[in-house]
């Protein structure tokens, strides 16, 4: 797929069959010239993606703006939006155009979509409805031929359900829809990011490329990955910077796992018998076990895991969050209890 030049395009990378299937249907989403939905946990390159729809569509020589949602203001709304005129509020020292008009021709990307407050909302949706804007101080309505990407890491349907996310801008949005998938899921890949992430941060650091020893390889692969590909670029750097300059690289998390084994093992001896601390392991495990077989019954749907279970919503989100089980990741593990 086609990205510009100067852009980073990292999260094309992919042989996974996962990957495979989001590549094919990046494809025919560019061809399409709707709104679009993209779903995918913190650090799966959901602006990537939607810069890769973008430039592989008939948009490709108008604009990409991308913007974050939580860092626009309330009161500011409507003038980043739609622009404003010269003097139409105390701080509007010169005339704007505002973001949609800068994107006129192109794609806007909304990102952290479910970060919108209320009256974000409406004035969201009333654009999409009559795409159209006014700027803040001016009586003649314009018209704008945009293309609007929005991505969030949390369910809209989700937050739809619990009368967070208005449910006629949802189906605005939603009219095409791309689910990244996480990192874990994406097999061999991680090495073929490792390795990427290699290449490039040797030569921004001006540093030999090492390669990965047999040891941090399985390592890799048999990481959880929770921040996903932002974790896994993180990962690298640190360890190039560090890195003593032979010809292969020995991840220094290896070396604090081995530490811990030795003192685990330490403890573990002194503290088998313990009863008190046996019976918190066993607790402990006994709970992953039952919140990760909810989450997959109840699809990752919290309110009706908690409904299920018969605990308070808040309890169960705060067991969650103590056994770091991601809902999120849940939503196509089969059939959702209802």
């Amino acid at each position: 797929m086609n990205v510009p030049p100067d852009d980073d395009a990292v999260d094309l990378i992919g042989e996974s069959p996962a990957f495979q299937r989001v590549r094919q249907l990046l494809v025919r989403i560019a061809g399409r010239d709707a709104s679009v939905l993209v779903y995918g946990t913190t650090g799966t390159g959901k602006e990537v993606a939607s810069r890769a729809i973008h430039y592989n569509s008939a948009r490709r020589s108008g604009p990409f703006i991308p913007v974050n949602c939580g860092a626009i203001p309330d009161a500011l709304l409507e003038s980043e939006l739609f622009g404003h005129r010269q003097g139409a509020f105390t701080d509007a020292k010169r005339s704007s155009p505002g973001i949609l008009s800068l994107a006129h021709g192109g794609t806007l990307l909304l990102d952290e979509i479910d970060t919108l407050t209320p009256k974000a909302q409406v004035a969201l949706l009333r654009f999409l409805q009559e795409r159209t804007i006014r700027p803040v101080g001016e009586s003649r309505e314009h018209k704008v031929d945009v293309r609007i990407i929005a991505a969030s890491n949390r369910s809209l349907e989700l937050l739809v359900a619990e009368g967070r996310f208005r449910q006629d801008l949802f189906y605005r949005l939603n009219v095409m829809y791309l689910e990244l998938p996480s990192l874990a899921q994406r097999g061999d890949d991680v090495l073929l990011f490792a390795r990427h992430f290699l290449k490039v941060l040797a030569l921004r650091y001006g540093q030999p490329v090492p390669e990965l020893d047999a040891d941090s390889t399985a390592w890799l692969l048999g990481h959880s990955w929770p921040g996903n590909i932002r974790e896994l670029e993180n990962l690298i750097e640190r360890e190039l910077l560090l890195h003593d300059g032979a010809s292969n690289l020995r991840l220094s998390v290896l070396e604090r796992d081995d530490a811990a084994r030795r003192s685990s093992g330490t403890q573990a001896q002194a503290g088998r018998w313990n009863y008190k601390l046996a019976k918190e392991r066993v607790l402990s495990e006994f709970d992953r076990q039952f919140l990760c077989e909810l989450m997959r019954a109840t699809r990752g749907n919290v309110t009706l895991a908690a409904r299920t279970s018969g605990k308070e919503r808040r309890d169960l989100g705060r067991l969650l969050r103590k056994h770091e089980i991601v809902p999120d990741t849940y939503r196509n593990s089969g059939h959702e209890l209802r």
